[in-house]
Protein backbone atom coordinates (compact mmCIF):
# COMPACT_ATOMS: atom_id res chain seq x y z
CA UNK A 1 0.00 0.00 0.00
CA UNK A 2 1.25 3.47 -0.85
CA UNK A 3 -0.13 6.81 0.25
CA UNK A 4 -2.03 8.83 -2.34
CA UNK A 5 0.11 11.87 -1.49
CA UNK A 6 3.60 12.12 -0.06
CA UNK A 7 2.72 14.29 2.92
CA UNK A 8 6.39 14.46 3.90
CA UNK A 9 7.65 15.44 0.45
CA UNK A 10 5.04 18.03 -0.46
CA UNK A 11 5.85 21.64 0.49
CA UNK A 12 2.26 22.59 1.39
CA UNK A 13 1.65 19.43 3.43
CA UNK A 14 5.02 19.81 5.15
CA UNK A 15 4.33 23.43 6.09
CA UNK A 16 0.87 22.53 7.38
CA UNK A 17 2.34 19.68 9.43
CA UNK A 18 4.85 22.04 11.04
CA UNK A 19 2.03 24.37 12.14
CA UNK A 20 -0.20 21.58 13.41
CA UNK A 21 2.75 20.00 15.23
CA UNK A 22 3.32 23.33 16.99
CA UNK A 23 -0.28 23.16 18.21
CA UNK A 24 0.39 19.63 19.41
CA UNK A 25 3.39 20.82 21.41
CA UNK A 26 1.12 23.15 23.39
CA UNK A 27 -0.97 20.13 24.39
CA UNK A 28 1.97 17.82 25.11
CA UNK A 29 3.52 20.50 27.33
CA UNK A 30 0.28 20.94 29.29
CA UNK A 31 -0.58 19.37 32.65
CA UNK A 32 -2.92 16.86 31.02
CA UNK A 33 -1.28 13.54 32.00
CA UNK A 34 0.78 12.01 29.18
CA UNK A 35 -0.96 8.63 29.61
CA UNK A 36 -4.34 10.32 29.16
CA UNK A 37 -3.05 12.09 26.07
CA UNK A 38 -2.02 8.81 24.46
CA UNK A 39 -5.29 7.08 25.39
CA UNK A 40 -7.25 9.91 23.79
CA UNK A 41 -5.16 9.76 20.61
CA UNK A 42 -5.54 5.99 20.40
CA UNK A 43 -9.30 5.99 20.96
CA UNK A 44 -10.04 8.74 18.44
CA UNK A 45 -7.79 7.03 15.91
CA UNK A 46 -9.61 3.72 16.42
CA UNK A 47 -12.99 5.39 15.91
CA UNK A 48 -11.79 7.15 12.77
CA UNK A 49 -10.16 4.03 11.34
CA UNK A 50 -6.75 5.69 11.15
CA UNK A 51 -4.29 2.83 11.10
CA UNK A 52 -1.25 5.12 10.91
CA UNK A 53 -2.20 7.06 14.07
CA UNK A 54 -3.36 3.93 15.92
CA UNK A 55 0.01 2.30 15.15
CA UNK A 56 1.96 5.41 16.13
CA UNK A 57 0.21 6.14 19.40
CA UNK A 58 0.03 2.57 20.67
CA UNK A 59 3.77 2.25 20.02
CA UNK A 60 4.51 5.61 21.63
CA UNK A 61 2.38 4.69 24.66
CA UNK A 62 4.10 1.31 25.04
CA UNK A 63 7.49 2.97 24.68
CA UNK A 64 6.50 5.39 27.48
CA UNK A 65 5.63 2.44 29.74
CA UNK A 66 1.94 1.89 29.09
CA UNK A 67 0.92 -1.72 29.72
CA UNK A 68 -0.14 -4.05 26.94
CA UNK A 69 -3.33 -4.83 28.88
CA UNK A 70 -4.45 -1.20 28.91
CA UNK A 71 -3.52 -0.72 25.26
CA UNK A 72 -5.52 -3.79 24.24
CA UNK A 73 -8.54 -2.57 26.19
CA UNK A 74 -8.78 1.01 24.90
CA UNK A 75 -11.41 0.00 22.33
CA UNK A 76 -13.50 -1.61 25.10
CA UNK A 77 -12.70 0.91 27.85
CA UNK A 78 -16.27 0.97 29.23
CA UNK A 79 -16.03 -2.69 30.25
CA UNK A 80 -12.41 -2.53 31.43
CA UNK A 81 -11.39 -2.00 35.05
CA UNK A 82 -7.89 -0.80 34.17
CA UNK A 83 -8.68 2.88 33.57
CA UNK A 84 -9.06 5.58 36.20
CA UNK A 85 -12.24 7.60 36.51
CA UNK A 86 -10.38 10.61 35.06
CA UNK A 87 -9.22 8.56 32.06
CA UNK A 88 -12.73 7.20 31.55
CA UNK A 89 -14.13 10.74 31.54
CA UNK A 90 -11.50 11.78 28.99
CA UNK A 91 -12.28 8.75 26.81
CA UNK A 92 -16.01 9.53 26.92
CA UNK A 93 -15.35 13.15 25.92
CA UNK A 94 -13.09 11.87 23.14
CA UNK A 95 -15.76 9.54 21.79
CA UNK A 96 -18.48 12.17 21.85
CA UNK A 97 -16.15 14.84 20.44
CA UNK A 98 -15.05 12.52 17.65
CA UNK A 99 -18.55 11.28 16.79
CA UNK A 100 -20.16 14.72 16.61
CA UNK A 101 -22.09 13.84 13.46
CA UNK A 102 -23.58 10.77 15.18
CA UNK A 103 -25.27 12.80 17.91
CA UNK A 104 -27.70 15.64 17.25
CA UNK A 105 -26.54 17.58 20.30
CA UNK A 106 -22.81 16.98 20.03
CA UNK A 107 -21.07 16.50 23.38
CA UNK A 108 -23.50 16.05 26.24
CA UNK A 109 -23.52 18.24 29.35
CA UNK A 110 -23.06 15.04 31.37
CA UNK A 111 -19.86 14.10 29.53
CA UNK A 112 -18.51 17.63 29.95
CA UNK A 113 -19.39 17.75 33.66
CA UNK A 114 -17.76 14.37 34.22
CA UNK A 115 -14.56 15.50 32.51
CA UNK A 116 -14.63 18.73 34.53
CA UNK A 117 -14.77 16.72 37.78
CA UNK A 118 -11.31 15.32 37.10
CA UNK A 119 -9.59 17.97 35.00
CA UNK A 120 -8.93 21.63 35.78
CA UNK A 121 -9.64 24.33 33.21
CA UNK A 122 -6.18 24.15 31.61
CA UNK A 123 -6.43 20.37 31.34
CA UNK A 124 -9.90 20.68 29.82
CA UNK A 125 -8.55 23.16 27.28
CA UNK A 126 -5.72 20.75 26.48
CA UNK A 127 -8.16 17.83 26.23
CA UNK A 128 -10.49 19.67 23.85
CA UNK A 129 -7.51 20.83 21.78
CA UNK A 130 -6.09 17.30 21.68
CA UNK A 131 -9.39 15.80 20.55
CA UNK A 132 -9.60 18.36 17.74
CA UNK A 133 -5.95 17.85 16.82
CA UNK A 134 -6.00 14.05 16.64
CA UNK A 135 -9.19 14.16 14.61
CA UNK A 136 -7.44 16.46 12.12
CA UNK A 137 -4.44 14.12 11.90
CA UNK A 138 -6.76 11.12 11.50
CA UNK A 139 -8.68 12.73 8.67
CA UNK A 140 -5.52 13.70 6.82
CA UNK A 141 -4.07 10.19 7.08
CA UNK A 142 -7.32 8.45 6.14
CA UNK A 143 -7.86 10.72 3.12
CA UNK A 144 -4.38 10.06 1.74
CA UNK A 145 -4.41 6.40 2.86
CA UNK A 146 -1.18 6.72 4.84
CA UNK A 147 0.04 3.15 5.39
CA UNK A 148 0.41 1.84 8.94
CA UNK A 149 2.84 -0.50 10.61
CA UNK A 150 6.29 0.97 10.02
CA UNK A 151 6.29 3.71 12.67
CA UNK A 152 9.13 3.66 15.20
CA UNK A 153 8.78 5.53 18.53
CA UNK A 154 10.48 8.92 18.33
CA UNK A 155 10.57 8.82 14.55
CA UNK A 156 9.25 12.37 14.25
CA UNK A 157 11.42 13.96 16.89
Amino acid sequence: MEARLNAYGNAVADKFARYINSAGKVVSDSTLPPATQELVKIRASQINGCGFCTDMHTKDAAHAGETAQRLHLVAAWREAKVFTDAERAALELTEQGTRIADAAGGVTDEAWADAAKYHDEDQLAALVSLIALINAYNRMNVIIQQPAGDYQPGQFG
